[in-house]
């Protein structure tokens, strides 16, 4: 720590050791937080005589920052309070002790970032091996100085910087034949994920990741980021189950390894059913490589899809029987606009 504060590695020390202590009183105790002392007197007595060497010191490389944080348990005590009683205490320490697999980290990154926030998954494995462009910034939450940097590392710089206390493992190269087992945890892998997030484009990734997900009996949400669509696939509760509800047929990874892209784009049409998309991303679709660089995806559909996938997987997670199946929340449905809009008074000018 000494030659850390010593080095011209650090840029900041942030530590509001005090502040954090007032809040854990008041959660442990609102009624009266400071048990009839004051403020000072309180704290004082929680931290002990070094506060310096009360919880931890998280050093964040990549910002220069060093920040003074609870001990662990009353960390997480105090980070997710609020989300009381929504999820019990009791809940909340269950949903910290899983594992979260999330593959493909551009539209995966806010579904990855939600849960942290969330409390839903103390470990997490993200795997991805795009870098991110300027044209990912309509719906990544990132910075135009991380242009070019690993999605999956920068997704991981996030968590952390919401909670120090996580564990995450990077794979950086995105998956493939050579770390698919160790990914899931099995064969003597690690720890077994508990539930998958799989939102790659590729449609090898697709199908190998359900493939080793049924095999495991570990359950995948999938987001398609159009019209609000959740795919669930309770690969736990139904070890049979065909791969995208049955909708490729007995297609395997060997199948789709070597697809060129018309026949990837056909592959993915099929999984996500052609007929279900909005107009606007169907007629898009035709224009990609002409008209279009790539499919079209929004940051509000990007956030919509990230509360689907956290909502869901917290019930799963905490053991509620949710069936597998395709859901849809389509806000253009849901909140339908006239079938004549006037045009307001000067919004022609």
């Amino acid at each position: 720590m000494a030659e850390l504060r010593d080095s011209n590695r650090l840029h900041e020390v942030h530590d509001r050791i005090e502040d954090q202590v007032e809040e854990l009183l008041g959660c442990v105790a609102p009624h009266d937080p400071f048990g009839g002392r004051s403020r000072s007197r309180a704290v004082a007595d929680t931290v002990g005589p070094h506060p310096d060497a009360y919880g931890r010191w998280a050093w964040y490389p990549w910002s220069g920052r060093l920040v003074h944080v609870l001990p662990e348990a009353e960390f997480r005590l105090v980070r997710t309070d609020r989300n009381r009683d929504k999820i019990t205490r009791e809940q909340q320490r269950g949903l910290l002790g899983r594992r979260i697999g999330v593959i493909g980290l551009s539209v995966g990154s806010s579904a990855a970032l939600t849960c942290a926030m969330e409390g839903v998954g103390g470990a997490f494995r993200l795997a991805d091996s795009d870098r991110l462009g300027l044209s990912n910034l309509n719906r990544l939450r990132a910075g135009v100085h991380e242009i070019g940097r690993e999605k999956s590392v920068l997704c991981a710089r996030r968590m952390y910087e919401l909670d120090p206390y996580l564990d995450i493992e990077v794979h950086r190269g995105g998956i493939d034949e050579e770390n698919i087992e160790d990914f899931f945890g099995g064969e003597g892998g690690g720890h077994r994920l508990d539930l998958l997030i799989e939102e790659a484009d590729a449609p090898w990734v697709k199908v190998a990741s359900r493939e080793h997900a049924r095999s495991l009996r570990i359950p995948v949400l999938m987001d398609t980021n159009d019209r609000g669509v959740l795919d669930v696939e309770r690969f736990d509760l139904e070890p049979d189950r065909p791969l995208f509800h049955g909708r490729v047929g007995a297609t395997t990874a060997a199948d789709v390894r070597d697809l060129g892209r018309d026949e990837a784009l056909g592959f993915l049409l099929d999984v996500v059913d052609e007929q279900r998309l909005s107009p606007a991303m169907r007629d898009a679709l035709t224009r990609v490589g002409h008209t279009l660089s790539s499919w079209p995806q929004l940051a509000s559909g990007v956030m919509l899809g990230a509360a689907l996938v956290t909502d869901t997987a917290r019930r799963i997670l905490l053991g509620e029987p949710l069936p597998s199946g395709r859901h849809s929340i389509d806000l253009e449905t849901l909140v339908p606009a006239p079938a004549a809009v006037p045009v307001r008074h000067g919004a022609g000018r």
